[in-house]
């Protein structure tokens, strides 16, 4: 399996690292910040090749393309590696809030017999929400409760006026639809995105996201309600060392994606 990842950052060095450690091939990297790639290859054993521009680096012979980077990433690049002939996994899944963008990458995917992978990220219970999208879900609602510094820098603080050193204790910042979710938290909430794609959609499915001091992981909490019963799944995730913004199992659940993809038994949906 050869691999290109485009974004050397933290979940990029994950990656990078548990490919390096296995039976796949790093091909290339590429990033906007070319030290960030240099920095990567120095890690690894296997050496990827540097790439110095997006269209040297799609010339590449790869099977499939990793995006690590960002949404803007996503909506740049995700056409091009499909219309490249090569299959794309997407870790900056909020970029599918735009409808749009998202309806015409399933086109140009299915166009070119291609498959676009979303890895289930930082939370547990994908497959069972997939299992049972089909027979009337009622009710699908994350909570997300995060350190303030891993939701520093989000849009949300900019309109809302609040800041991050007044919280003191745990605050609800948010509640609502996962669509506005991922707008004002586009580097902290990528998991409504994965949640909204699995089930009832970024409309239907509710958000909240709490700002609380006293904790060091990144809680994620599903509950959902239906014809089939109630489920609920927690998560309490060890934040990267390098990106507190980002939880360590994300990266794993894109490693796991990656190794499904050559083995003969997988399991689980």
């Amino acid at each position: 399996m050869k691999v290109g990842l485009i974004g050397c950052g933290a979940i990029g060095n994950v990656i990078a690292k548990a490919i390096d450690d296995g039976e796949e091939e790093l091909v290339a990297v590429y990033d906007l910040e070319e030290s960030r790639c240099v920095q990567l290859a120095d890690r690894l054993r296997k050496k990827p090749e540097i790439t110095k521009s997006f269209d040297e680096f799609i010339s590449k012979d790869m099977n499939v393309v990793i995006e690590a980077a960002s949404q803007q990433a996503v909506r740049e690049y995700a056409e091009r590696v499909l219309d490249a002939g090569k299959d794309l996994m997407v870790m900056s899944v909020g970029a599918f809030v735009d409808d749009e963008l998202f309806e015409r990458l399933k086109e140009v995917a299915k166009k070119n017999g291609k498959r676009i992978y979303i890895p289930s990220g930082a939370v547990v219970g994908i497959d069972a929400l997939k299992a049972v999208s089909g027979i009337g879900i009622e009710e699908v609602v994350l909570t997300t409760r995060k350190h303030p510094e891993s939701l520093r820098g989000a849009p949300f603080f900019e309109k809302s006026g609040i800041s991050i050193e007044e919280i003191t204790e745990p605050t609800l910042l948010f509640e609502g639809s996962a669509r506005e979710a991922v707008k004002i938290f586009p580097q902290n909430v990528n998991v409504a995105a994965v949640i909204s794609i699995a089930g009832i959609g970024f409309d239907r499915t509710k958000v909240r996201i709490i700002a609380d001091p006293t904790i060091d992981r990144n809680i994620h909490e599903i509950k959902m309600k239906g014809e089939f019963g109630e489920i609920v799944t927690l998560a309490k995730n060890v934040k990267c060392p390098e990106n507190p913004k980002t939880s360590y199992l994300a990266a794993l659940s894109a490693v796991r994606t990656l190794r499904n993809l050559s083995e003969s038994i997988i399991v689980g949906t």
